[in-house]
């Protein structure tokens, strides 16, 4: 690594500062797995009183790595993954590595776009909920190192979030409370997770004798779930499963619309829990790990850039019910 400066300070001037090898302080910037997390700390609180700061240009022409990851999320204005990106970064940064941010906007073909864009300034790539298909998945993925969150490709190292347990709970909650007959409101098509959602709801309905109806939406938004209402009201149903919590949302606000109780006349679930303790009535919903499926993300896309081992590595996180005061006893 050549000898970087800021106002004079080079790598041999924090190494001797420091009292550690040359190499140790390349290593605390570009490997800091190869050294303890308190000699990391060390030499970057050394560096940081001395003014030094790596030359990532420099570094990107010496070692072959720019020291920066993209992260692609479908909806960057939905509140589930705010916390994900966040903890995405914080994660990034504990390797000194800078997080390029792209929204796909829900759209496949600016998902496909922005991985073509991003990967020749990138050394990997984290894929959030993905909506592509699995054969342009894999074919990004042959080119550049990748790692999906909420979408079970094998072959790619990935992180699921398990929500199918809790609304599985969620479904159970409800048939203890007498709710007969109960309404899923669909997420996007190409998601992972609507389809683990829709398939848990579908299975626990059925083994507990219980009526439930599928409602589509193209787009998770406040917007659909206010839109779903006529039509969940045209099912006599008394309880409504969403796909998130925006949705939910909605939901709340067009059954407030036409007179109808939430919880007497009518139960509402959520999932992630991205809002749900923030809506008035508190909403009942599915336990989210965005925050934790950022983090952990990051974590195996550094194990991946450091070795090709991880392979099919899959990290699961469970999710449960969050019972609040949306859900009651049926009418």
């Amino acid at each position: 690594m050549p000898a970087e400066r800021k106002g004079g300070v080079t790598i041999s001037q924090v190494a001797e500062a420091a009292g550690v090898a040359r190499s140790s302080v390349s290593r605390a910037y570009t490997k800091p797995h190869m050294l303890s997390p308190e000699t990391v700390d060390h030499i970057k609180a050394v560096a940081k009183r001395l003014g030094y700061v790596p030359n990532h240009t420099a570094r990107a022409l010496s070692t072959g790595r720019n020291g920066n990851i993209a992260l692609i999320v479908p909806d960057v204005a939905n509140p589930f993954f705010p916390p994900l990106i966040r903890a995405a970064q914080a994660e990034a940064e504990r390797s000194d590595l800078c997080v390029f941010l792209g929204n796909s906007e829900e759209d496949a073909e600016k998902e496909d776009k922005l991985l073509g864009r991003l990967s020749s300034q990138v050394e990997g790539v984290v894929l959030a909920s993905p909506r592509l298909s699995d054969e342009r998945i894999l074919a990004h993925a042959s080119r550049k190192p990748m790692v999906l969150i909420n979408r079970n490709v094998e072959g790619i190292p990935r992180v699921l979030i398990d929500s199918g347990t809790g609304v599985a709970e969620a479904t159970r909650h409800l048939a203890e409370l007498g709710h007969k007959r109960i309404v899923y409101v669909s997420g996007p098509s190409a998601s992972w997770s609507n389809k683990q959602r829709r398939a848990a709801a579908r299975k626990t309905a059925t083994a507990l004798g219980l009526e439930l109806s599928v409602i589509s939406a193209s787009v998770p938004s406040f917007e659909a779930g206010l839109q779903a209402v006529p039509s969940i009201l045209s099912r006599k149903a008394t309880a409504a499963i969403a796909f998130d919590d925006v949705m939910a949302q909605g939901i709340l606000a067009g059954l407030a619309a036409r007179g109808v109780s939430v919880p007497a006349d009518f139960s509402v679930v959520g999932c992630d829990d991205a809002l749900g303790a923030l809506m008035v009535p508190v909403l009942t919903t599915v336990s989210g790990q965005s925050a934790e499926a950022g983090k952990v993300s990051v974590s195996l896309l550094m194990q991946l850039l450091q070795s090709d081992a991880l392979g099919d590595a899959c990290y699961m996180l469970e999710t449960h019910l969050i019972a609040r005061s949306t859900t009651s006893a049926a009418p």
